[in-house]
């Protein structure tokens, strides 16, 4: 029989541990009749900023048949007219994530699929971390081909197997509690996940910390109760669901046209959701854990005044000006210069139609892409001392030039916050100081955000005045990390912990060590995409784990039923992928 090689599941593992941050939603209608297609990409819209990549919406349809539309691309970009007409049913799951390393497969967008048992399809926004040992466990005793490199397909998987187990032909809510239950004490990491069953209903759960964020609304109708799962609580907000409540740390929430079922599968394990959601990630408009994102970074805005202040007059400087890098810092920016009794200007005007920097692919490329995102405008510049606010996860910066207060988010790598340096002295600036609302980013997120490895941050072995020079600053301002736990925590004192690993080392789940890191960065370098091709090219589709691969041409059936052809030798596996079609 054939087996994983040694070299091969270690090779796999970190291939398969890219963190991903991504959006998931899940909508089911108590009118089967009306498809909740158009819907769910008005909430994918709305979740756009956690991925700009990919997007995926797999609906169920009558007779429990399944329609899909995903590929790479901007949620405005893949479904049309065209394609949301295609996807029929009441009930549906829907995904967006951003690029990271060899990601770059349509196959790799989700929501995935697989036909047995009963038909699941399934979307997570996390990253789990004992991925060697569980390809091992799927390859020698699950006997289950996994097809991509995301440990999301890994995840669906695990999770199938485990309701494969109860041998039923037709299985009932707490049959998928105990199947989900028995795959949190199989998978160690974050995730947030939301499923959809074959003509039965839709499925969300959360991680026994709560790392990642994920809730549920209800909507009521003439006829009777709309549901919805979503990673944010602004989705449901716009659609008009009301009742948002966030799915606990460990526990599972299964809803049907009969009704919802709820249960802590897994007792709790210390609840610690990832603070970067508040610093950066969520919308503002957005409330998560009891928080609100908006109150957070004001709070966030003040804390840092005061060390602004503290600072500056231990430097002897001043400042004339606050100014933020767009988008995030603008919230915590507004208060500081209140707070400081500082003018607030909007210095940089931003192009929308740039992605994120810091998740572009290459160095190169990220470069570029600064003076395409953002231009800076001499009259607000020019002759003054400014700090610039970085608000945003990437380390909260605020870049102060003499006379103006810069806030800027973008102090991860420290490409983009060169260039923002650069452009505010070639309009003028006399002195660019730059304050952050996060502390030094130190450490890998190993938790679903794509981040550069160690060498990369700006901030590893580098104090703060290393940090300055390196971005070109006259000096760098960061927050600390209690006033940082404690902006956020004052909104839901409930919450005793929260994840900050990036900025301390600290990770929550355990299992991560030296080793873990060394063997990561090896294929978290830019150019990893080039190197997983050449690795991965001698597998013959009937290689890998139990082989099986079938002729890259073999024919599929009518959309929305499961296609009887390519496994390893198309984009689309398993289901008819109405895009361009």
């Amino acid at each position: 029989m054939f087996s994983l090689s040694t070299t091969f599941v270690k090779y796999l593992f970190f291939r398969f541990s890219e963190q991903v941050m991504c959006g998931i939603l899940g909508l089911l209608l108590h009118d089967s009749t009306i498809n909740c297609a158009p819907e769910i990409c008005e909430g994918l819209s709305l979740l756009q900023h956690r991925g700009q990549d990919a997007c995926g919406i797999v609906t169920c349809g009558p007779k429990g048949r399944f329609f899909q539309c995903k590929a790479n691309g901007m949620v405005r970009d893949i479904f049309d007219e065209s394609s949301i007409r295609k996807l029929i049913g009441g009930m549906g799951v829907g995904h967006v994530r951003y690029p990271t390393a060899g990601s770059f497969n349509n196959a790799e967008a989700q929501p995935f699929y697989v036909n047995s048992p009963y038909g699941i399809v399934f979307a997570h926004n996390g990253n789990l971390i004992n991925t060697a040992s569980l390809l091992q466990y799927m390859d020698a005793t699950a006997h289950r081909h996994i097809n991509t490199s995301s440990d999301s397909e890994l995840l669906l998987n695990i999770f199938a197997n485990n309701l494969q187990q109860t041998g039923k032909f037709r299985i009932n809510e707490e049959d998928i509690f105990t199947a989900i239950g028995g795959m949190m004490k199989q998978v160690k990491g974050a995730y947030a996940c939301v499923a959809m069953l074959a003509g039965f209903g839709i499925i969300a759960f959360r991680d026994p910390n709560g790392i990642r964020p994920v809730g549920m609304a209800v909507r009521k109708t003439e006829t009777g109760k709309d549901y919805l799962f979503a990673s944010e609580s602004v989705v449901a907000v716009a659609s008009g669901f009301t009742d948002w409540d966030d799915v606990k740390p460990g526990e599972a929430i299964i809803i049907t046209r009969s009704g919802v079922s709820r249960r802590q599968v897994v007792e709790a394990a210390a609840f610690a959701p990832d603070i970067f959601e508040y610093v950066y990630f969520a919308r503002p408009d957005s409330v998560l854990d009891g928080i609100s994102v908006y109150r957070s970074r004001m709070a966030m805005g003040d804390m840092l005044a005061e060390e602004v202040k503290r600072v500056l007059s231990n430097n002897g400087m001043s400042v004339d000006v606050v100014i933020p890098v767009p988008d995030t810092s603008r919230v915590a920016a507004l208060n500081l210069a209140q707070k400081l009794n500082l003018p607030y200007r909007e210095g940089f005007i931003k192009n929308r139609y740039v992605g994120r920097t810091f998740i572009m692919p290459g160095q190169q490329m990220r470069k570029k892409n600064v003076r395409r995102k953002l231009n800076a405008m001499a009259l607000e510049f020019s002759g003054r001392n400014v700090l610039l606010v970085d608000g945003y996860y990437k380390h909260f910066l605020y870049l102060c030039i003499r006379l103006i207060v810069i806030c800027s988010d973008s102090i991860v790598r420290g490409t983009t916050s060169r260039e923002i340096v650069q452009m505010a002295k070639d309009v003028g600036a006399k002195n660019v100081i730059v304050a952050s609302c996060a502390p030094p980013i130190r450490y890998p997120n190993i938790y679903g955000i794509d981040m550069p490895s160690r060498s990369e941050l700006v901030a590893y072995g580098r104090n703060e005045e290393d940090v300055a020079e390196a971005i070109g600053a006259d000096l760098v301002i960061f927050q600390t990390l209690p006033d940082l736990i404690e902006s956020v925590r004052q909104l839901n004192p409930s919450i005793k912990r929260f994840d900050c690993s990036v900025f301390d080392g600290d990770y929550v789940t355990g299992g991560v060590d030296e080793a873990y890191f060394s063997e990561l960065e090896a294929l978290r370098a830019d150019n990893v995409r080039s190197k997983v091709a050449m690795m991965t090219g001698d597998l013959g589709p009937a290689e890998g784990k139990g082989g099986g691969g079938v002729p890259a041409n073999a024919s599929g059936i009518d959309e929305g039923v499961v296609s009887s052809g390519t496994v390893n030798g198309d984009d689309t596996v398993g289901l008819h992928n109405s895009w361009k079609r």
